[in-house]
């Protein structure tokens, strides 16, 4: 699975994806002619040029590293506008969705370039985190997800807003229910569960989430 590609099998026609490919850890690969073309025939008047050598690939670990902080710094961003989106819910402001698509972009778009990076480091998270950076993970594991299901750019995006916005509704839970580091109580954990019911209303009284964000 160390590969840069988020299947194991598709049609190769980027010359971009050949060179990704190349620099890739993966050795050796199938070609099925029956599903597309094959290479070539040579010309039987030309002779056959031998092929260059190709370019050394960059130190994986370099790439690793850069692809890990890129992701650090997103993660960073993504949790103060996460904090942000829910203490203005607290203080009894609605959450209008649209303002989180340009997150949702740039969140999608470190999932496409590196799918582990940023869903590894968002799972890292302190319990008084935990809210913020659980919704940033799954709107990345939203993303991937769709991007493995074979949606579309537009539909994977609405995915992660649905993954980053679905637990808004803690933000109207009491902090010492949220905090607490015991068992709680029926009562509490009856709260608790309400809070699917709560964010759908913060996200309907806000605007600008479809419908598929509001059923997750």
């Amino acid at each position: 699975v160390d590969h840069p590609f988020w299947r194991t099998r598709f049609t190769l026609s980027d010359a971009a994806d050949i060179e990704a490919l190349l620099r890739s850890a993966v050795r050796e690969c199938w070609i099925d002619t029956a599903l597309g073309l094959d290479v070539a025939a040579p010309s039987a008047a030309a002779p056959v040029a031998e092929a260059p050598a190709a370019a050394p690939p960059p130190a994986p670990k370099a790439a690793q590293q850069t692809a890990l902080e890129e992701a650090a710094a997103l993660c960073r961003r993504s949790k103060a506008a996460i904090a942000s989106m829910f203490n203005e819910a607290r203080l009894g402001h609605a959450i209008d969705a649209e303002h989180c698509r340009p997150l949702v972009a740039e969140i999608s778009e470190s999932v496409y370039r590196n799918p582990g990076a940023l869903v590894s480091l968002a799972r890292l998270k302190s319990a008084d985190e935990y809210s913020y950076m659980h919704s940033v993970a799954v709107c990345a594991l939203m993303v991937a997800l769709g991007r493995t299901l074979g949606l579309t750019e537009a539909q994977c995006r609405e995915a992660g807003l649905a993954g980053l916005l679905h637990d808004m509704g803690k933000a109207l839970i009491p902090l010492e229910i949220l905090n607490k580091p015991g068992k709680l109580s029926d009562e509490e954990f009856a709260l608790v569960r309400t809070h699917p019911e709560r964010g759908h209303a913060l996200l309907v009284e806000g605007g600008g989430a479809g419908e598929s964000v509001l059923d997750v």
